[in-house]
């Protein structure tokens, strides 16, 4: 059995090399914990204590050296916080995301997994494993069926390039205006999908004091899409 699982970790890990220590995706900081934070909607202390475990424990969020308040992750480090918080957002108490994350990187074999196509395929399960902790077996099963299914429909909006590593993110939370983020677009930041309007220009506009009519003209928004990216930029973090 044991020869067996390692034979499958390592034809998953065949299909699915570690990404290039020289790929933009990892090797490019393009967000500050901050930004990275609110664009996923998890508080910023969740993002930092993933970035900075206390302790001896590794970090489950990928970032690079930084000075100051520069940006310190590249877009693989914000796809894998977005899956976290779909873990969160699904139900998964904290303490338990960093077992399910082993789990997956144990089991996949590959550094990156959480922003890896082969969790969409078949490592969201893992991912869950230790969320219940109901005595009743059958309980604990359907409740880990139930947030694999969650987790798996936010999976849904991350697109994957032909290496099979997340290469686009569709950000929840913005109603109407459909908003992504492209690492080979607009330096990373998000933009509406189909324009190609940066969410930072329309609420900078806003808070110089332009109205809503004249910033939905001049980006060919409808209003409702510019309030909805107002609202997004001022919910209060997950």
């Amino acid at each position: 059995m044991e020869a067996l699982e390692l034979m499958t970790k390592t034809d998953r890990r065949r299909n699915l090399p570690d990404l290039h220590a020289d790929d933009p995706r990892i090797s490019v900081p393009l967000y500050t914990i901050a930004e990275a934070a609110q664009y996923v909607g998890l508080p910023y202390s969740t993002l930092h204590s993933w970035i900075n475990p206390s302790g001896d424990r590794d970090p489950l969020v990928t970032s690079l050296a930084r000075t100051g308040y520069q940006a310190s992750i590249p877009f693989i480090g914000l796809a894998e916080a977005f899956v976290l918080q779909a873990a969160r957002g699904a139900g998964v108490p904290r303490h338990r995301i960093r077992p399910g994350v082993q789990a997956v990187k144990d089991e996949l074999g590959i550094e990156h997994a959480l922003a890896s196509r082969l969790l969409y395929t078949g490592g969201a399960e893992l991912l869950v494993r230790y969320a219940a902790d109901d005595e009743d077996l059958e309980v604990a099963r359907t409740r880990q069926r139930q947030l694999t299914e969650t987790v798996k429909h936010q999976l849904q909006l991350i697109t994957y390039a032909d290496d099979g590593y997340a290469a686009r993110l569709l950000l929840p939370g913005y109603g109407p205006a459909d908003v992504v983020v492209d690492p080979a677009v607009a330096f990373g930041y998000p933009v509406v999908k189909g324009k190609g309007t940066r969410v930072k220009d329309v609420l900078e506009r806003f808070w110089a004091g332009e109205g809503l009519r004249a910033i939905a003209y001049d980006f060919d928004l409808n209003e409702e899409a510019v309030e909805a990216l107002l609202r997004a930029q001022t919910r209060p973090a997950g």
